[in-house]
């Protein structure tokens, strides 16, 4: 059966993508990891993968023309395959189209596919009144995404510009925007569950519209799926009575609040129930975890840990006990794990290590912060001085792409970021182009993007090196996995007065130890030796950065 491809939604704000490049024509093979085009969007121009295998049948986007966001650009499917069927009804400005897939069959023998064509047509009257949502494209990398919240209920009236849901990929959590107006006539996937990129999310349209054909044209059994909606909502009616919500709260007892909220709420021990909401209808977010304060609390707590000591003290007989807790993975730890343990197996790492005399470097630090609009920190002389080195060693700042290497001739700097659910690497690009305060204030406008879940995804991706630092966490030195597409990461130690023997004298001098991780299929050990030479220089002589 043929697929249609639609334009992802790449940003928050995008409501159109400009193709700028296709990269498979028309009879093209298609593999599920392919490429296909490369969209402009209001943020970045961004590669647009397909995720199904065929033979490219249909391109409906001329380069340098746009597309609605949802809409038809490609058609993928068995060659030789009737695809006019998915056009029917609005081409790319229905962006349901792609329910009418089985009506290819029509061409067959009518007795043979009387029902479907039934179906079809009941389908295709559908879907005049109605819109399917589908999952978004949020990343480059992202191939499902998790709903975290449902800010929208079977039933509820949607206007075009509202957040339906919460969805969490591998790099952040971001909000999905529907694009279309009406009731929102169903709820493909429920909060803490995952769909795969393209995939039915929800329908939104007139009230009455027959979404069993739309659902039974796509392969999607229709009454269980009804059926899953009253049973969700049938326990959360039930258990509103029981609820002591003060505030922020929905008709059926569902706490309003957003993703952020609720974990930093979970982190703080606060009882999110008893928060008041200064959002959108009550809803509960990030300044009002911050700024809560319970009032009972400090009260309640000293009077527990009073009698607390003699009653847990006489419980407690083990020794120890055995027990563990199980943590779900986030869809950032998956790709997290998936991607670097592609990295560690596929790419022979090999490790070259460096002390650096950081002495120059930080006096130079000193006199450049008193006149600096906003503060160097120690990693920003080092992303600075790695961007220069890698403009005289290009072979360092590579990609390997099995049947070629690209050397880029761009220099974008990224810094490896810890966060809760894991980690995250904000892109300083053009970084050999820029001051010293330039890379201070940009890193530190993306680290607190990072640690707040606003990254967007041309804040990370892009990158053609990675520096990870550990220094500031008391780490003498370390070995770091390469970030793909880089061919090379530089790990970062702590900077720490060592005593050193120089002409027959003892003195101490103030160390910093890199390990630079290579990926030797692109960079040979004397390039890599010869890029941390240089590297090397910069840190120990501030001076030649600013020339």
């Amino acid at each position: 059966m043929a697929e249609v491809i639609r334009m992802p939604l790449l940003s928050d704000t995008m409501t159109e993508g400009v193709i700028a490049e296709w990269h498979k024509k028309v009879g093209d093979t298609v593999k599920a990891d392919d490429v296909i085009a490369e969209v402009e969007t209001d943020k970045a121009t961004m590669e647009v993968i397909g995720y199904v295998e065929g033979t490219l049948l249909y391109i409906g986007v001329e380069k340098g023309k746009a597309a609605k966001v949802n809409g038809i650009i490609a058609i993928v499917g068995k060659p030789g395959e009737d695809y006019k069927s998915l056009l029917e009804g609005g081409n790319n400005n229905a962006p349901a189209a792609a329910a009418a897939a089985p009506a290819k069959e029509e061409a067959k023998p009518a007795a043979a596919v009387a029902a479907p064509v039934a179906d079809n047509g009941a389908a295709a009257e559908a879907l005049k009144n109605a819109t399917v949502i589908r999952m978004p494209l949020l990343s480059d990398t992202m191939t499902e995404g998790k709903i975290i919240a449902w800010n929208k209920k079977v039933g509820d009236t949607v206007k075009s510009d509202d957040v339906l849901a919460e969805v969490e990929t591998d790099k952040a959590t971001m909000e999905v925007i529907g694009y279309a107006e009406g009731e929102l006539l169903y709820v493909g996937v429920k909060e803490g569950e995952a769909a795969k990129v393209n995939g039915i999310i929800a329908i939104v349209g007139k009230k009455g519209t027959n979404v069993d054909a739309i659902l039974a044209a796509e392969g999607k059994p229709a009454a269980p799926a009804a059926k899953a909606e009253e049973k969700q909502a049938t326990p959360v009616a039930s258990a509103a009575p029981t609820a002591t919500p003060e505030t922020s709260t929905s008709d059926n007892g569902r706490i309003k609040a957003s993703p952020l909220a609720k974990k930093l709420a979970e982190e703080k021990g606060i009882d999110i129930k008893q928060v008041t909401g200064s959002g959108d209808s009550g809803r509960i977010i990030k300044k009002d975890i911050d700024n809560y304060v319970p009032a009972a609390a400090p009260a309640q707590q000293p009077a527990k840990a009073a009698g607390a000591p003699a009653a847990k003290a006489a419980a407690f007989v083990p020794a120890g006990q055995e027990g563990f807790t199980d943590i779900p993975l986030t869809q950032m730890r998956k790709v997290i794990a998936k991607r670097l343990s592609e990295s560690k197996f596929s790419a022979p790492h090999f490790y070259l290590k460096i002390d650096v005399n950081m002495d120059k470097a930080m006096e130079a630090r000193k006199s450049i912060n008193e006149i600096s609009p906003v503060k160097i920190s120690f990693n920003d002389m080092v992303i600075k001085a790695s961007a220069l080195a890698l403009r005289q060693h290009p072979a360092v700042n590579s990609s390997w792409y099995g049947d070629f290497i690209r050397q880029n001739h761009h220099i974008h700097i990224g810094s490896a970021v810890a966060i809760e659910e894991g980690l995250i690497v904000p892109v300083v690009r053009f970084a050999d182009q820029k001051t010293l305060s330039q890379i201070a204030g940009e890193a530190k406008d993306l680290y607190d993007k990072a640690k707040n879940k606003k990254l967007q995804p041309q804040d990370f991706s892009g990158n053609t090196f990675t520096v990870s630092n550990l220094g500031m966490l008391g780490i003498d030195e370390f070995t770091a996995i390469i970030n793909p597409p880089d061919s090379a990461i530089l790990a970062v130690g702590n900077i720490k007065e060592t005593v050193i023997s120089e002409k027959g004298q003892f003195k101490a001098v103030n160390i910093m130890k890199l390990t630079l991780s290579c990926d030797h299929r692109s960079v040979d050990g004397a390039v890599g030796a010869r890029f941390l030479a240089t590297l090397k220089g910069y840190l120990e002589n501030p001076v030649t950065m600013l020339v």
